[in-house]
This record gives C-alpha cells, sequence and structure tokens, in this order.
C-alpha cells in the first residue's frame, strides 16, 4: 500500500476537523473556509461554450493537472519528512476506549514546529509560537499588575479552586526519532469559580486546548493559552468561569522528545548481540511527571488514570496496571490500553516502552509478579533471585501490615540507565540494573545484601508512599523513613540469623547520618517547602536515614508490637489518601492508649522531627553523693565555635530523651531501665552504683543521640573490653566505637581514648564492632593520608589488625556454593580484616591480592573469591604497573554481568599513577564508556584516592557546568558528587578554593556546597587543634 494511501485509510481527519482544532486554539471558532464554497459552485452543471473557450479550458485542466501532481509530489516528500505526523493523527483517531471521561472524538495531531520542514522554517514557527505565548502571557501578566497581586500563575503552589478526578492519557510514542505526541483529557472538579486553569506542564509543545462541560457537552470558549516556564505551568484561560460543584473536561494535545537525560519521559539503550536497542522510561518523582503530560504534579491531587500507549509492535508496553486490550493495526503498530488505576498521586505514574522479555511468579495472594530486563539477562536467570524475594516480601507486608497489596499485578523493571537505585512506581517499580540484577557465580554476600534491601525498600513503598502519601513533600520521610527502616527488618524476614535491625542497621543507618546531622548546616526532618526549587533538597540522607533513626527509637520506646499495630491503623485509615506526621502521632498515641499507656506522641517526636540536629547526653558521677548521676544535654555539633543560629547552644535545643541505662561490673550488667530526659541538666539517683561499677547508656543504640562520660567511667569501659567484652553487647560494642572517634573529632573527648578502645579488637570475634571502627577510621585516615607522619598512624592500625588477619586468612574460591551457605557474620568479618590490612599496607595482604590478580592474568580464569574481589581488584591496580590497569580495563568492556562490572569500574580508581587517573577522569563524562549514573562513583572514588583527591577536586571545578547541567535535577546526584568530592579537603588552601569556586558559581546545590564549606573548616580546625595532640600519643604508644 502507498504511503499515502496508508495516511488517508487511517486518518479520519477531514479539513474541517483540522480547522476546527487551529480555531480551538485561539480560542474561537470561524466559519468553513472558501475552498468549500468554490468546490460546490464547480460542481454545478458546466455551461455551453465555443471551441475556443474550450481549448482554453483543455490547457487550463491540463496545467491544473499538472499542478495536482506537483503537489502530490511536494505532498509526498513532506510525508516523508514528517511521519510522525501522520501516526499522530491516527493515534488521535484510534479505536475506543472504554472507561473514558468525555474524550473528545477526532483531535486533529499537527506536527511540531517545523516537522517536515527546512529549518529556517521551523526555526521561525517555533519563534512564532513562543512570541504567540509570550504575548498572551503579557497581555495576562498585566491584568493582574493591575490588581497588584500575583496570578494565580506565577504562585509557588497550584491554585486550590480546582481539583483532577480522572486522567484519560494516550500517547504515542516514537522510538525510532525519540519524539511522543499525546492527548490527555482531565476531568476537572471545580471548588472555587476562576477564569483561569492552572495545571502544571514543562518542556513540551501544545498543540490544542478545549474545555467542555462533562455532561452537557457544551464546549467553554477558550481565550487564551500559554506555559509559564519559571513555575512550570500552563494555563488556560477562558471566557468564563466555571462553575462551582461543577465537573468539566479539559482537552490538551501535544508532543515532547523523549529526552536523553535521566527524569520525565526519557530513553536508555543496550547492546544485543553487537545491536544497540532503545528503550524509552519514565522517572516522574517528585515533579517531572509534568515533562511527560500536562498534571496536577502535587502529590495531595490524587486522581484515577487510563492510560493508552501506541508503539511499534516490536516493542512492548508497561504500565501501572496490567494491559486490558491491545488493538494490532496494519502497519506493525499496536495500542495497548491499560486498566483504570484507583486513586494515586502523579510522581508514581509511570509508563515504559521496551523490547525485554520477563520470568513471572505469583503470590499467595494471587498478585502476579514479573520481572522484565534484557533478554540475555532473563536468559542468564539474573532477575530469578529478585524475583523469588519479591513474592515472598509481598506476602510478609501483607502479613505484617494486615492490608493487602492493592493492585492485581507488580513488574519490576531494569533498566541500564537510571537516577536512583530504584522508583517505587506503584505497580511498576523500576530498578537500574545494578540494584536487581544477581549473578550467583559471580555476585558477593554484600552484592546480594545490597540488592535485597533496594528491593525491600521499594515493596515497602507500595504501602508507605503508594497507598498512603504525605500531603506534601515537607514530610517527605514519612514514605523515605518508613521504607528505609523496613529494608532491615524485612532483610531479618529473608535472612532471621543476619540481625538487621538491632546490628547492622547502627553502622548502615544511625552512625552514617550521624555524621551529617552533626553539622550546624543540617537541617529538620520535616522541613518548610514553599516551591518546586525546595523539593530536590528535601530528598537526602536527613530525611531518609534520620527519618528511619528515629522510627526505630520510636519502635523502641513503644514497644515492638504496639508500633506494629498503630501502623496497620494508620495504613487503614489513610489508604488511597494522603497523610501528615500528625496524623501518624494521632494514630500511634491511640494505639498506645489502648494497652493503657498514655503518651503524648505529638510533643515527643515534633521534637525530634522539626528541630535539625541531635543531642550529646553527658553522664558525670557525683563524688560526693553515692549512686547520684548529672545528665545533661546540648545540641552535638562539629566544630565548637559552629553556630547555625543565635538560638544556637540555649533553651532552644531541647529533646525529651528516652535514655536507656544499666549498671555493669568485671561479669555482669543489670537489666536496663528508662529515663526519660527533658530539661538541660537532671539529676538521678541509679541504685547499686558501686566503687568499681560503670555505666553504660542508650542500651543497644536504639536512641538518636550520643553519650558521653567522665574520663573515669570512660576508663572503667575500656577495661571491661579488654578483660571480657563479652559483657557488653555487639551492639553496644559498636556503640562505644563510634561514639568515642565521633566525640573526640568534634573535641569532646581527648583524641587518644577511641584509639584505646580499638586496642580490644584483637579478641573481637564479632563483625559489627569491626565494622564500626573501620566506617570511624576511614575518615580519620583521610584527614592523615597526605601527612608526613601518616606512617605513625598507619602502623598503629595494622598492630590493632595483625592477629585477627592471621587468625582468620583467606576464603576459599566458592563459585560453586551459595552466597548465603556460609556463615554471613563470620564472612563479613573476615572481608572487613582484610579490608583494612590490605588498605593500610599489611605486606603478606598485599602479596596475596598480587598473586590472585597474577593468576587472574596468566590464566584467563577468575579465581578470585566473589567476597573480596572489590579489595583484590583495587590493592591490584594500586601496587602492580601499567598492565594490570589496562587488564582491568579491557574486562570492565568485555564483562556483562553488571555487579562485577561495578566493582572493576571501582578498582580503576585505585591507581597511584596521576596520567591514567586523569585519563579516568576525562572518560568519566563520556556516556558510550561510562553510564551517566556510574560517573559520579567514578569521579569520588579517585578523591578518596590520596593520588587522585587534588585531580577529581580540579575536574570537579573544571567541569562544574557540565555536571551541574546532568545532574542538577535529580535527586541526591549532586549533593553525593558535591560531598565526594569536597569532604576529605583538609588544607587551608583547599578551603580557600572552594570558597573562591563558590563565588564564581553561585546557582545551584547552595544546601550541599554550604555543607561542603562547614566540612572543610572542620577538618582544617582539626588539623590545626588536634593532629599533634594525636601523632604525639602514638609515637608514645608505638614504643611503650
Amino acid at each position: 500500500m502507498a504511503l499515502a494511501e496508508a495516511r488517508e485509510k487511517r486518518s479520519s481527519f477531514t479539513p474541517m476537523m483540522i480547522e476546527e482544532d487551529a480555531a480551538l486554539r485561539n480560542g474561537s471558532r470561524r466559519p468553513p473556509p472558501g475552498p468549500w464554497a468554490d468546490a460546490a459552485a464547480a460542481a454545478a452543471p458546466r455551461p455551453r461554450t465555443t471551441e475556443r473557450h474550450i481549448a482554453v479550458h483543455r490547457r487550463l485542466v491540463l496545467g491544473f493537472a499538472v499542478s495536482i501532481l506537483a503537489l502530490l509530489a511536494v505532498t509526498m516528500v513532506a510525508v516523508l519528512l514528517s511521519v510522525r505526523f501522520e501516526e499522530c493523527s491516527a493515534a488521535a483517531d484510534g479505536p475506543a476506549r472504554a472507561g473514558g471521561n468525555g474524550s473528545l472524538p477526532g483531535a486533529a495531531r499537527p506536527p511540531p514546529p517545523g516537522a517536515g520542514q527546512p529549518p529556517g522554517r521551523a526555526a521561525e514557527e517555533a519563534a512564532a509560537a513562543r512570541g504567540g505565548e509570550e504575548a498572551a502571557a503579557e497581555e495576562e501578566e498585566e491584568e493582574w499588575q493591575r490588581r497588584r497581586e500575583p496570578p494565580p500563575w506565577a504562585r509557588p503552589r497550584l491554585p486550590r479552586h480546582l481539583r483532577p478526578l480522572h486522567y484519560n492519557l494516550m500517547l504515542s510514542a516514537f522510538m525510532e526519532n525519540f519524539t511522543f505526541c499525546g492527548e490527555v483529557n482531565v476531568q476537572l472538579e471545580v471548588r472555587n469559580a476562576s477564569r483561569y486553569i492552572v495545571l502544571h506542564a514543562h518542556r513540551m509543545h501544545i498543540e490544542a486546548v478545549r474545555v467542555a462541560e462533562d455532561k452537557l457537552a457544551g464546549a467553554v470558549r477558550v481565550a487564551n493559552f500559554f506555559l509559564h516556564p519559571p513555575t512550570q505551568v500552563f494555563v488556560v484561560v477562558l471566557n468564563r468561569s466555571l462553575e462551582v460543584q461543577r465537573s468539566y473536561n479539559l482537552k490538551i494535545i501535544y508532543n515532547a522528545l523523549i529526552e536523553n537525560e535521566l527524569l520525565g519521559f526519557f530513553r536508555s539503550s543496550y547492546v544485543l548481540h553487537g545491536e544497540r536497542r532503545f528503550l524509552g522510561v519514565t522517572q516522574f518523582s517528585p515533579t517531572h511527571a509534568r515533562k511527560a503530560f500536562p498534571c496536577f504534579d502535587e502529590p495531595i491531587y490524587k486522581a484515577t488514570f487510563k492510560i493508552s500507549i501506541r508503539h511499534q509492535a516490536t516493542y512492548l508496553s508497561l504500565s501501572n496496571m496490567p494491559v486490558e486490550t491491545s488493538v494490532f493495526e496494519e502497519d506493525g503498530w499496536v495500542t495497548d490500553h491499560f486498566s483504570q488505576t484507583p486513586l494515586m498521586s502523579t510522581y508514581y505514574l509511570a509508563w515504559a516502552v521496551c523490547n525485554f522479555t520477563y520470568r513471572e511468579t505469583v503470590t499467595k495472594s494471587g498478585v502476579v509478579v514479573r520481572l522484565y530486563a534484557r533478554p540475555d539477562a532473563i536468559r542468564r536467570g539474573s532477575g530469578d533471585y529478585a524475583l523469588n524475594i519479591t513474592r515472598r516480601l509481598i506476602e510478609f507486608y501483607e502479613d505484617y501490615f494486615k492490608v493487602p497489596y492493592s493492585l492485581p499485578k507488580l513488574d519490576l523493571l531494569a533498566v541500564p540507565k537510571h537516577p536512583y537505585a530504584a522508583m517505587e512506581n506503584w505497580g511498576l517499580s523500576v530498578f537500574v540494573e545494578q540494584r536487581i540484577l544477581l549473578d550467583p557465580s559471580i555476585s558477593s554476600i554484600s552484592y546480594l545484601l545490597d540488592v535485597t534491601m533496594v528491593i525491600v525498600h521499594e515493596l515497602c513503598h507500595q504501602w508507605f508512599g503508594d497507598l498512603v502519601t504525605p500531603v506534601w513533600w515537607e514530610d517527605v520521610w514519612l514514605k523515605e523513613g518508613f521504607a528505609h527502616y523496613f529494608e532491615f527488618v524485612g532483610t531479618d524476614y529473608l535472612y532471621p540469623g543476619w540481625n538487621m535491625e538491632k546490628q547492622r542497621f547502627l553502622t548502615d543507618v544511625l552512625h552514617e547520618v550521624m555524621l551529617l546531622d552533626g553539622l550546624a548546616s543540617s537541617h529538620p526532618v520535616s522541613q518548610e517547602v514553599q516551591q518546586a526549587t525546595d523539593i530536590d533538597r528535601v530528598f537526602d540522607w536527613i530525611a531518609y536515614k534520620k527519618g528511619a533513626a528515629l522510627i526505630r527509637m520510636l519502635a523502641n520506646f513503644m514497644g515492638h508490637s504496639v508500633f506494629q499495630m498503630g501502623l496497620q491503623d494508620y495504613l487503614t485509615i489513610h489508604k488511597y489518601s494522603n497523610a501528615a506526621r500528625n496524623d501518624l502521632w494521632n494514630t500511634l498515641s491511640k494505639a498506645l492508649k489502648k494497652v493503657g499507656k498514655f503518651v503524648n506522641i505529638q510533643e515527643v517526636m515534633d521534637q525530634w522531627t522539626l528541630q535539625m540536629g541531635y543531642p550529646v547526653i553527658t553522664i558525670l558521677g557525683n563524688e560526693t553523693t553515692e549512686n547520684i548521676i548529672t545528665i545533661s544535654q546540648e545540641r552535638f555539633v562539629y566544630g565548637s565555635d559552629a553556630k547555625p543560629d543565635p538560638d544556637f547552644g540555649d533553651n532552644s535545643y531541647l529533646w525529651q530523651i528516652p535514655l536507656t541505662i544499666a549498671v555493669g561490673n568485671t561479669s555482669h550488667i543489670s537489666s536496663e531501665a528508662i529515663i526519660w530526659v527533658s530539661n538541660k541538666s537532671e539529676h538521678h539517683r541509679i541504685p547499686a552504683l558501686e566503687e568499681a561499677s560503670w555505666l553504660l547508656a542508650n542500651i543497644n543504640q536504639t536512641g538518636y543521640f550520643r553519650v558521653n562520660y567522665d574520663i573515669r567511667n570512660w576508663r572503667l569501659l575500656i577495661n571491661q573490653l579488654t578483660r571480657n567484652h563479652e559483657v557488653i553487647s555487639v551492639s553496644n560494642r559498636a556503640g562505644l566505637i563510634d561514639d568515642a572517634f565521633n566525640l573526640a573529632r568534634a573535641g569532646y573527648l581527648p583524641q587518644n581514648i577511641p584509639l584505646e578502645i580499638i586496642r580490644y579488637l584483637s579478641e573481637e570475634k564479632d563483625f559489627l564492632p569491626w565494622h564500626a571502627a573501620s566506617q570511624a577510621l576511614y575518615p580519620l585516615d583521610k584527614l592523615l593520608d597526605r601527612t608526613e607522619n601518616y606512617n605513625i598512624f598507619n602502623e598503629y592500625i595494622l598492630r590493632q589488625v595483625a592477629s585477627m588477619y592471621l587468625k582468620l586468612g583467606w576464603p576459599t574460591n566458592n563459585l560453586n556454593k551459595s552466597l548465603v551457605q556460609a556463615s554471613y557474620q563470620h564472612e563479613e568479618l573476615r572481608r572487613e580484616v582484610i579490608m583494612l590490612a590490605c588498605s593500610f599496607g599489611n605486606k603478606h595482604c598485599h602479596q596475596q591480592a598480587a598473586t590472585l590478580i597474577s593468576d587472574w592474568i596468566s590464566s584467563n580464569r577468575n579465581r578470585i573469591p566473589l567476597n573480596v574481589r572489590d579489595i583484590v581488584y583495587c590493592t591490584g591496580v594500586s601496587l602492580m604497573d601499567e598492565d594490570v590497569w589496562e587488564f582491568i580495563w579491557m574486562k570492565f568492556h568485555s564483562i556483562t554481568a553488571v555487579s562485577e562490572k561495578k566493582i572493576l569500574l571501582e578498582a580503576l580508581t585505585c591507581s597511584d599513577d596521576r596520567n591514567l587517573l586523569n585519563r579516568l577522569l576525562n572518560l568519566s563524562l563520556n556516556s558510550e564508556v561510562v553510564l551517566d549514573q556510574d560517573a559520579i562513583d567514578v569521579i569520588i572514588h579517585v578523591a578518596r584516592n590520596p593520588h587522585g583527591r587534588d585531580l577529581a577536586w580540579k575536574f570537579f571545578r573544571e567541569k562544574w557546568k557540565i555536571l551541574n547541567a546532568r545532574y542538577g535535577e535529580a535527586l541526591f546526584m549532586n549533593s553525593k558528587l558535591i560531598s565526594g568530592v569536597t569532604e576529605f579537603l583538609n588544607t587551608e588552601e583547599e578551603l580557600l578554593e572552594l570558597k573562591n569556586f563558590l563565588k564564581s558559581y553561585e546557582e545551584g546545590a547552595a544546601a550541599s556546597f554550604s555543607r561542603a564549606v562547614e566540612t572543610v573548616e572542620a577538618n582544617v580546625r582539626w588539623q590545626r587543634l588536634y593532629k599533634e595532640e594525636l601523632f604525639q600519643w602514638l609515637r608514645k604508644s608505638l614504643t611503650s
């Protein structure tokens, strides 16, 4: 069939319809154009004429025929140059859609400005369109200026006079040129009369708009419409006001690009059998649905959605709900119509167009779970682990929350490129491949744990976030804090012996976030969000990890069973709706009341969520009065001269603290008691506090605070650890190590106390205290690794590690064993000790790593044990010659397993060769070589290398504009990059460079740069005040 004929058959548009839509754009209807009248006249009987007239007519007819042929030829060229026009048109006249909301039939879809036209003409039309919109906007702005108030489209939040009830969204995706067009029909409920419709839309071309009263189908005349980029909204100006308590249908036809970036509706690719294949996927959270379709893009505006996606039949499409019907066309296109969603917010709506394959399983309650990925990954079984634990976790959450999973299916989509580890879209969760695909033959326990916890997190969001959604972004921790906390609870369900919530939570969440929250430039977990530009800054570790730590503290002082009952009530009451923090506090208070406990949860938790930072509790023994201790609280902050605001240090920083406390001696520790500390300083009587007894507070580190003691008590605790450390719980041993190192770093404790504590580690057989020590030593190591006396510190740490390194040895190659067959705790302990030994220069560790690398190169068989591969790769690259670097580089390009690819790339950053590090930094910005989301890790890992720190810092400053353009809108990415590159700068010169850089580039990431300056200032201050004190003690210790 000829292209023109195919176009005619597929499209039922008439010239009148096309003209009508053109009229719609201008808000008016025009009479039928002149050619229709001419055609009618031509149909009348032709009068008699002379031969001469006939000859003239023949020549005219011949000329007319030639003209028609020329016109047809030009039309064919235009059609070939702009296939998109015909396909959009066809999409608009696709099959009838069930369950619609007053969709207007026959809507024309003109091409974007310039489609199929010479560039000059395209530019002119685009400029004309922009000019028309700008003129319309200016005209409306002038009217509001006369009123002396900001127009509704210039305000930071959408006006509240309209509420969307239902969206009918029809899309056509053109993967050959990465564009798409759409028609959205929004059913609106009017709360207050207004002649303006304001909703979000960004980076798209609006073709036509129509407003009609839903039931009567009477059009409301559109006077004007325009985009307002500063607030990312689209404004429809009507000739009359919409009436209150009436519903209307808003129809918008538009088109846009499938962007080559990481947000909105964007594209990604992968290579299969030497052929590059493309896919399109969405990332809407928090404010990027507006880039894919005009919508009310705030979480409070929940509505139902009916989505249809038209695409080439070589692809498949996915969305939140299952496909209801698929309509196939003769020309190789198909339209998938998806079932209607429940009430939901725009940010977790999703779709994808890809040519993936899948495997599936079904839960006990009948939920169909599928994992979609590259065909080769599915064939290898790389998604099987994720698929199987997803089924088990849905069943776990349904039982724990007593609320069934709300949709008929859950798809897990593994994509090569994504800005985050994953996104919890309801029914279609999207994961970057590295966080969901797992090949048991080449994946370590730590990689398995990483994959597991990301999946547990995203599945929790199907309840906390999707089913019950925060009212506004200031309480984003209500979903992220719970999902982060349940990472550990859910993993404990899968692997009960791993003790994740009681142990690993401390090092991976509590200790980590307290570093960030101890800065004067921190912020409350609930912070005010006024406009879209404020939203990104609330998605940080304060919301995720502090939120999780506060939830864990709350669960512990409430009691886990009462806490669980309260969560069940909270989800049941607020499902398919929105909730704020006070809704949670009220529900939990009622749960406590049911069991006879009367605690005002809101009063307690407001102090923890609305104030930044956290307290340090100081416990002092009273030498004159027996059994009496003084307990005081103040805000902990790194650097005593850092004052965040005029109130710092006074009574405005007070918390109600659930302080658990116990008394111990050489062989026994008492059961814990709880003291609620709410004043700046308090005196308490502690029974059985004898001369040789020591105090231990914050039992098992369930509280979100640090504890300091008088030096006598610290000495008693150090002696206890040395003589019989098992009297103190493993969680508290890890807590003592972390508190001591950070109290010393902030100047609350002498520098030698933490180093004396870790002397007992040679007898420590549990993983957690070693992991806490490793994490606490890491920043200290980076403060010292470029100093002339670094070898003294290095030697001290090696002495603490040596005996345990010899006891544990190296793991054997376990390629054929289950990842979790060996003891998790034992294998993680061995890995931690090997990492410390190799990092600090243990000769045997270096020799073993070099031998394993050499064996791999000579035999081309990788026999390096899975759980230590990253350590061996990094050590080998740093010790050996350039040929090893080139070998790892070659393997990085040739291997397909994503887990192995990640550690190979990170190993390249370990080189001592500055030329190789510079080469890697420059290659990191080439998306064909390094994936966009991995480039940040390359730069950060080079910055952690003492041989590359200044190179990464220089590269960051030189490439900031490129990096900010690429990652500026993506949550976490810029803040992660800024922190990673600057956190270990520690000289006066580097601090000055940072401040001068900020003077040149003030735009964007202000909060992250503020934290960076404070961190570097604290590093410089520590070097000045405490470095020499530390080295003096180390010298004395090593010679004694």
